[in-house]
C-alpha cells in the first residue's frame, strides 16, 4: 500500500474546532463534561475514548452546535460539518442514491448538482452498483457506507463521527476503518471520532483524547506517530501494540 504523510497545519486559520475549559451542565443538574479543552485543525483526526456516560456524544452535539456548553467555550470555524451518527439513519423508502442525495436536496442543491455529488460519494466509499437498492436489501457495512457518502455531499471541512462502526463485526470494521483514512488521505479534512475501542482509536487517529469518567475530563492525550494511509499490518507491530497499552493504562488509571 502507498503511504502519504499528512501534513498536520498549526496555523490559527487552521483550526476547525476548539474547546476552550469547555463544560456541560444539564438542566437536572447532571455534570457530563467538565474543564475540556480540545482542538482540530485541518488535516488532523482526533479519536476521543472514554468509559460509557463520560460525555463524548456530548462533545460532538456541542462540536456540531445541536447542544450549547454550559461553561467555557466551544468555537467551531466553519459551516461545511458532516456528522456520522452511530446508526446509519437510512430513510427504508429511498434507495441508496436518494439517501445520499439528502442532505444536498435540504441543503437546496439542483437535481443536477445533487445527483453528481451523490454519484462522486458513492463511487468513494464503494457503493457503485448498488445506487438503485434499498436499505433493507444492504449489509450493516454497507449501509454505514452510504451514510458516509451523504456527509460527502456537502464536502466538510470537519466531520464528526459517534461511534459509527461500533455494532460492526471486526472484519468490517477494519475494512472501513481503512476505507475512512483513505478518504481522510483524500480529502484532508479534520475529524473528531468517538469509539470505545482503543485499537480503533490509535488506529485511526493522529491524536487520542482519553476522557475520565462523567464528568469527562481530558486526562491524557496521545499523539500517534504513523504515516497516513496505514497498513492494516501495523495493528501488529510492538510500536502499535504499546500505543494501546498507553491509552488502555489512561483509560484504567482515569476511571480507578
Amino acid at each position: 500500500m502507498s503511504s502519504t504523510t499528512i501534513e498536520r497545519p498549526r496555523q490559527k486559520t487552521d483550526v476547525l474546532v476548539e474547546f476552550r475549559d469547555a463544560g456541560m451542565t444539564y438542566d437536572d443538574g447532571t455534570v457530563a463534561l467538565e474543564n475540556v479543552d480540545v482542538t482540530v485543525r485541518r488535516g488532523e483526526f482526533v479519536t476521543v475514548v472514554g468509559p460509557s456516560g463520560c460525555g463524548k456524544s456530548t462533545l460532538l452535539r456541542i462540536a456540531a452546535g445541536l447542544e450549547a456548553h454550559t461553561a467555557g467555550s466551544c468555537e467551531t470555524h466553519t459551516d461545511r460539518v458532516g456528522f456520522v451518527f452511530q446508526d446509519a439513519t437510512l430513510l427504508p423508502w429511498r434507495s441508496v442514491r436518494k439517501n445520499v442525495e439528502l442532505l444536498a436536496e435540504l441543503n437546496g442543491r439542483t437535481a443536477a448538482e445533487r445527483a453528481a455529488a451523490a454519484q462522486e460519494a458513492i463511487d468513494l466509499v464503494g457503493l457503485r452498483g448498488f445506487e438503485a437498492s434499498m436499505p433493507r436489501q444492504l449489509s450493516g457495512g454497507m449501509r454505514m457506507r452510504a451514510s458516509l457518502a451523504r456527509s460527502l455531499t456537502l464536502d466538510p471541512d470537519l466531520f464528526l463521527f459517534d461511534e459509527p462502526f461500533g455494532a460492526l463485526d471486526e472484519i468490517t470494521r477494519q475494512r472501513l476503518n481503512d476505507e475512512l483514512l483513505r478518504l481522510f488521505a483524500q480529502r484532508g479534512f479534520g475529524g473528531l471520532f468517538i469509539t470505545h475501542s482503543v485499537a480503533e482509536a490509535v488506529y485511526l487517529s493522529t491524536r487520542v483524547v482519553v476522557m475520565s469518567g462523567r464528568p469527562g475530563r481530558v486526562v491524557d492525550v496521545v499523539d500517534i506517530p504513523f504515516e497516513i494511509p496505514r497498513d492494516p499490518e501495523i495493528r501488529f507491530t510492538r510500536e502499535f501494540g504499546e500505543l494501546v497499552g498507553r491509552v488502555s493504562h489512561a483509560l484504567k488509571e482515569a476511571h480507578a
